[in-house]
């Protein structure tokens, strides 16, 4: 052993209240988090764990549920493992019980920012068949021309095929990222001596991304976002964070992603104070109005946190606006989308305008049940359906940025997309990553692969998730993110090994938090990076060199995808099928309109693009990489919308008139992003088809 590494153990064991580095390297320790990485779930703040094996979806409400650690809160002092645990469900006294609003959910107005679609249809929605239409063209500038009738079978596909170019990345370049979250709820983005601190200690650790919170719980660590800026004394007033970092990260060829906790929007333990925040016109007690995620019987914590319900059209909109301001206002390099998913247990979604949304696109009544596995796939397409539509409106404004997620990893791992359909990831927060990566909607998926070396099965478990993350990568890059603060450096070291040689990038979990001496004995945060540097690039010499002794330059570019982006307005916008055919007639690609009519695709083949929804045909050629808007289209319903049991009765399925929306301009856009598709006056359509 260096006289160096003699040294900094040494003062690693004085610090240490009394528990020496040589004990923690041989027994596990366990730990608590009510806040880790990006944001690994937590039901409650009584436990962490991703944890126990699948929990099949017949399990009634009230079964108990088992969580990972959960990244978007103070990290705690009392941490306790990631190994299987069974609590009983949450129980939150102090919070009032809400029921759901029985009342009309009022109309929302369309949302003004044109952006990206929803998810693959449900198998249990209604597929509307390819009518006879006559079919506008769009050769290049020219009006479309009318194609003759065709009819063609409607055909069913359980996940659109990917077709797409080959990578342009070269081999060496491919999962490449060496990166470090850094979050912000402690130090390191404070102020200009923390963020100059910090950069510098990611430099001399070999990283070549720094993965940066920004958006929080519907604030931001910034100044030009869409949301306000977070509630934090210690935040240097006037100071942009992220504009700070973007500066010195670039300066030495570090690349910067902006990381968002997509769906939190507060803390019951420390509310925003600003007055812009969502929650003082959107919170639990706005009725009808309210945006905020609940359980059945009308409760909304999980722990001290406020979610926002992705199922309900507004709250959708706003936190795709929140992500795409960050995309126009700086000069990020990527984004993350984080906590992109429903809260741990299966039992959320319940607000009145999502279950309005739910019945109307369906055609059931009443509250659905946790496991019915209608509403299940339901909700996950509202999940599929933001991360769709921001991918594809980011891309439009800046077609070279990576579209990145940090995705869910529960349990023991599957080996195939059929048992990844029965894990928790898929029924219970029901995040689809694999179709994310496979559809071409994410350039870059990073596991919170948070596992300890030293509990039973963690080490194959560990392996597992990045072996099955591999397989459906698509061409999308994949990266390993580890818990450093829940393990030793020296494990540490050797899950940055494994994860190397499987072919993975890697990031860690957290750079204020960078061992468990730190996180869990007190030792300074100085002395653990240093510690984590001894382990990962052994610069004193030990028996051999340490995973990132070797300096890694990340340069690629994200694949080339050729997309397209379009819109439906008026009325009944949201769940119509919408299919895309190649030229040939064969099926190429099928998704559902979201909440507020958006629809898309993100890598088709190269040529023609044949559209068909709700009774109408749209050819669109593709010839350049990049996100081509196609004319919005107005439907409307010529009967109103009845229901003989209330006012949550469903819509008519199917439109009896659709035409192309008016040629008036549409209203003005947002600050937060400009119009990236032609104004309607711009598109001569033939005119409307009937059903």
């Amino acid at each position: 052993m260096s006289f160096r590494r003699a040294l900094l153990l040494t003062g690693a064991l004085l610090s240490c209240s009394g528990v020496g580095y040589s004990e923690l390297a041989q027994v596990a320790t366990p730990v608590r988090s009510a806040a880790t990485g990006p944001t690994q779930p937590t039901l409650s703040a009584r436990l962490i764990g991703p944890v126990l094996p699948t929990v099949p979806v017949t399990v009634p409400v009230t079964a108990p549920v088992l969580t990972e650690p959960n990244p978007a809160q103070p990290i705690p002092t009392q941490p306790n493992p990631e190994q299987p645990n069974v609590v009983p469900p949450d129980t939150v006294a102090p919070v009032p019980v809400l029921p759901v609003p029985v009342l009309p959910v009022p109309v929302l107005p369309a949302p003004v920012l044109p952006a990206p679609v929803l998810p693959a249809p449900v198998p249990t929605q209604p597929v509307i068949p390819a009518p006879v239409l006559p079919v506008p063209a769009l050769p290049k500038a020219l009006p479309p021309k009318a194609l003759p009738p065709t009819t063609l079978p409607p055909v069913t596909l359980p996940r659109p095929p990917v077709i797409s170019p080959p990578s342009v990345a070269p081999a060496a370049q491919r999962n490449a990222v060496r990166g470090l979250w850094v979050d912000g709820f402690g130090v390191g983005l404070k102020t200009p001596a923390q963020v100059a601190s910090m950069v510098d200690s990611a430099q001399r650790l070999g990283i070549n991304t720094l993965f940066v919170q920004t958006i929080r719980r519907a604030d931001c660590l910034c100044s030009r976002a869409s949301v306000p800026r977070v509630s934090d004394r210690d935040l240097l007033a006037d100071f942009d964070p992220l504009d700070e970092v973007i500066k010195l990260a670039h300066a030495r060829h570090m690349r910067v992603i902006a990381w968002v906790s997509v769906t939190g929007a507060g803390s019951a333990n420390a509310p925003s104070t600003s007055p812009q925040h969502v929650l003082k016109q959107h919170g639990p007690l706005a009725g009808a109005q309210s945006w905020v995620n609940r359980r059945a019987d009308g409760t909304y914590l999980e722990g001290n946190d406020i979610w926002l319900d992705v199922g309900n059209a507004a709250a959708s909109d706003f936190m795709a606006q929140s992500m795409l301001s960050l995309v126009k206002n700086y000069a990020i390099d990527g984004l993350q989308f984080d906590r992109i998913r429903y809260p741990d247990s299966g039992n959320w979604g319940y607000t009145s305008a999502a279950l309005f949304r739910y019945h109307a696109e369906t055609g059931t009544s009443g509250t659905p049940l946790a496991n019915d596995q209608q509403w299940i796939a339901w909700k996950r397409a509202q999940v599929t359906a933001l991360v769709r539509r921001v991918a594809l409106q980011a891309r439009m404004l800046k077609p070279h940025l990576w579209i990145s997620a940090a995705t869910i990893t529960y349990g023991a791992p599957p080996t195939d997309l059929l048992t990844f359909q029965k894990s928790r990831v898929y029924t219970d927060v029901v995040q689809d990553w694999p179709e994310w990566t496979l559809s071409g909607l994410i350039d870059l998926n990073v596991l919170m692969n948070y596992k300890q070396d030293l509990m039973p099965n963690h080490i194959a478990w560990f392996d597992g998730w990045n072996s099955f993350a591999l397989k459906v990568a698509g061409r999308a890059d994949v990266a390993a993110g580890t818990a450093l603060y829940l393990n030793p450096s020296d494990v540490t070291r050797t899950q940055v090994e494994r994860t190397l040689a499987a072919g993975l990038g890697w990031v860690g979990y957290a750079y204020r938090t960078p061992t468990l001496d730190v996180y869990k004995n007190g030792l300074s945060l100085p002395l653990g990076l240093e510690q984590l540097s001894l382990a990962l690039l052994d610069p004193a010499g030990g028996d051999h060199a340490g995973p990132l002794s070797a300096l890694t330059s990340w340069q690629s570019a994200p694949p080339q995808r050729y997309g397209l982006l379009g819109r439906l307005r008026g009325v009944g916008i949201s769940g119509r099928v919408v299919e895309a055919r190649s030229a040939d007639g064969k099926v190429i690609g099928r998704v559902t309109t979201d909440g507020n009519g958006y629809y898309g695709f993100a890598d088709l083949p190269v040529g023609v693009a044949d559209l068909r929804v709700a009774g109408q045909r749209w050819l669109q050629t593709l010839q350049k990489p990049g996100v081509v808007r196609v004319p919005d289209l107005l439907l409307r319903e010529l009967s109103p919308v009845l229901s003989p049991s209330g006012p949550l009765g469903p819509l008519p399925v199917k439109p009896e008139v659709l035409r192309p929306a008016p040629t008036q301009p549409l209203p003005a856009q947002p600050a937060t992003a400009k119009p990236a598709h032609p104004k309607p006056a711009q598109i001569k359509v033939k005119g409307p088809a009937k059903l």
